[in-house]
């Protein structure tokens, strides 16, 4: 097992985007990497 993970792990590449994951988190909606803002949502009463 361990010989498997060691080959499949050259072809891994980190996540970009990474300083985004608390965004996430809250709920924001990205699309093709570029946040998703909802003007009826985020608008003034």
């Amino acid at each position: 097992m361990f010989t498997l993970v060691q080959a499949a792990s050259k072809t891994w590449r980190r996540l970009q985007g990474a300083n985004q994951l608390p965004r996430i988190i809250e709920g924001v909606i990205f699309t093709n990497g570029v946040a998703k803002t909802d003007a009826i949502t985020h608008s003034a009463a």
